[in-house]
């Protein structure tokens, strides 16, 4: 982790922890990603520089409010943007309208799955706004994920921080790791799924 980062959460504590979760949310590319950030806090919290609860209830707000921004965008704007489409992305409206009401009805899972997993967490509520998911469904996952998420990085921190000069030392390598099991996470989403997928593609006819 650079260290101008290290003194940046260190000097603003809580604010910091807000900020850097929050501009990520909302689709602002940080130098380290969120899980390393929390995990650093985590262990800040061990020697009493930083509150415990505060830095989990401080992950949790910029979660919830950074990823809903996101969410509301697409939410509103999705329609137009898919009106204005280009007309060679074979794409049909009762295509999106079937989509939505499978998610909203039976696949919430994939919802929470997406929003737990690292790098593609915002990328879930890009397309559950553009799908049209209510806000009654999806606010509430967001807030249960948001507090899961948060607590497991925080946790992981607290509970390791005497090598935190590892994880200072290897950040390349982490980074690394976490793209991996993302990845892993979203074939396996798709082997899954490639069944029901390609037949609702083809009964769409797209």
């Amino acid at each position: 982790m650079p260290d101008e980062l290290i003194i940046f959460i260190t000097n603003h504590g809580y604010l910091a922890i807000f900020l850097l979760v929050f501009s990520q949310e909302v689709g602002i590319p940080n130098p380290v990603p969120n899980e390393l950030v929390l995990m650093f806090a985590g262990y800040l919290s061990i020697n009493g520089i930083l509150y415990f609860p505060y830095v989990i209830m401080a992950a949790i707000f910029a979660d919830f409010i950074g990823t809903n921004i996101l969410y509301v965008i697409f939410y509103f704007f999705g329609a137009y943007i898919f009106s204005h489409k280009p007309k060679w992305i074979p794409v049909s409206k009762q295509s999106i309208e079937k989509l939505t009401t499978k998610i909203s009805s039976s696949n919430r899972k994939y919802i929470y799955l997406g929003r737990l997993t690292p790098f593609i967490r915002g990328y879930t509520s890009v397309a559950c706004g553009f799908l049209q998911i209510k806000p009654r469904i999806f606010l509430p996952i967001t807030l249960i994920t948001a507090a899961i998420w948060s607590s497991i990085c925080v946790i992981t921190g607290r509970l390791f921080g005497i090598n935190m000069n590892y994880f200072k030392e290897n950040f390349d390598i982490i980074k690394l790791f976490l793209l991996i099991v993302g990845l892993i996470i979203i074939l396996i989403i798709v082997l899954l799924n490639s069944k029901k997928m390609i037949q609702f593609f083809k009964s769409e006819k797209i």
